[in-house]
């Protein structure tokens, strides 16, 4: 065994003109997510309570795209979505739909250990929450004063808007023709710039056992009812005996790919290291789709790949190597 290792993203896809402050923020964020897992893999907490720790922690801050300042649907609401899984025996809980818990991914983690199912979407899932116990907010608090400005731009654009932090000295080049004039598309029509941001939690703990963790709020004006790549095992999070992966960026792009599953795929059967497999699945995977994941491996390796033009992201592994970034 190599040591334990983490890595932790808030997105794939970053606004090229994203201020040098909410750079500085998300950098803080994803270090005190580091170090919360850092901590917790130190006192040898198995990997699943570890992902499940620190994608708690991102849901809680309205920085990125889950939980709190979760997207807003077409109809100003939030559904929010999120998986689990757990290397050693391939356990999963999934969760879509959700409108009052306020931690999604401590949901999907009880339909894994207090259900027999490993996927509970909408009235289900949340009749399931109520039934655990778990903690219940009104659907206002997740809703935030900037996406709401952002919905309505979406709107205007009469376009799913990707990037939904655009600052706000940048709105005016967001006009009602952007989704027009975009060389971008998803199943075929257009979309405005790209920038989702899903947020994702990977770990390997001292005994080598690898776990995953994805949260989002999906897309800004989404259709109701649409679910993305982030609670599809195999798609947006995958875990097992080798490895640990959680994916970010098109949603319809990563599931077709069957993006995550593939990395541990391509481990297995073509014997690839895990960058070699990260960078493999992000070139021939994704077909024109935009996105990029992190990894982990049972030999305390971290990789991560992207086709965007920036992802955030950080690492952190028992030998002492820290890493916190944004750009390639």
């Amino acid at each position: 065994m190599g040591g334990w290792a983490i890595a932790v993203h808030g997105g794939a896809g970053v606004d090229p003109n994203l201020p040098r402050e909410r750079q500085e923020e998300a950098k803080k964020l994803l270090t005190r997510c580091l170090q919360i897992g850092i901590s917790a893999l130190r006192s040898n907490l198995p990997a699943i309570d570890v992902v499940e720790l620190v994608v708690r922690e991102l849901e809680t801050d309205p920085l990125f795209n889950s939980g709190r300042g979760s997207a807003l649907t077409e109809n100003g609401t939030v559904e929010m979505e999120a998986s689990i899984m757990d290397g050693p025996k391939r356990r999963c809980g999934a969760v879509s739909g959700l409108t009052t818990v306020k931690n999604p991914v401590s949901l999907a983690r009880l339909v894994m250990e207090k259900s027999p199912h490993s996927y509970l979407a909408f009235s289900g899932a949340e009749e399931f929450a109520r039934q655990q116990g778990v903690e219940l907010v009104d659907n206002d608090y997740f809703i935030t004063e900037e996406n709401v400005g952002m919905l309505k731009l979406a709107k205007e654009a009469n376009s799913i808007l990707f990037d939904y932090r655009i600052p706000a000295a940048g709105l005016e080049s967001c006009s009602v023709g952007a989704a027009a004039n975009s060389p971008m598309v998803m199943n075929g029509l257009p979309i405005s710039v790209y920038a989702p941001e899903t947020v994702g939690c990977v770990a390997v703990d001292s005994e080598g056992r690898c776990a995953a963790a994805t949260s989002t709020g999906g897309l800004m004006n989404k259709k109701t009812g649409r679910i993305g790549d982030s609670p599809l095992i195999g798609s947006g999070t995958y875990a097992g005996d080798l490895c640990g992966i959680s994916c970010t960026g098109e949603g319809e792009a990563i599931i077709r790919g069957t993006l995550a599953r593939d990395v541990a795929a391509v481990m297995e059967y073509k014997g690839l290291g895990l960058q070699d497999a990260v960078d493999f699945v992000v070139k021939e995977r994704l077909d024109e789709g935009r996105a990029g994941l992190i990894a982990v491996s049972r030999d305390g390796e971290v990789a991560c790949g992207f086709n965007t033009n920036g992802m955030f992201r950080g690492f952190a592994t028992e030998d002492g190597f820290m890493e916190v970034g944004i750009w390639e």
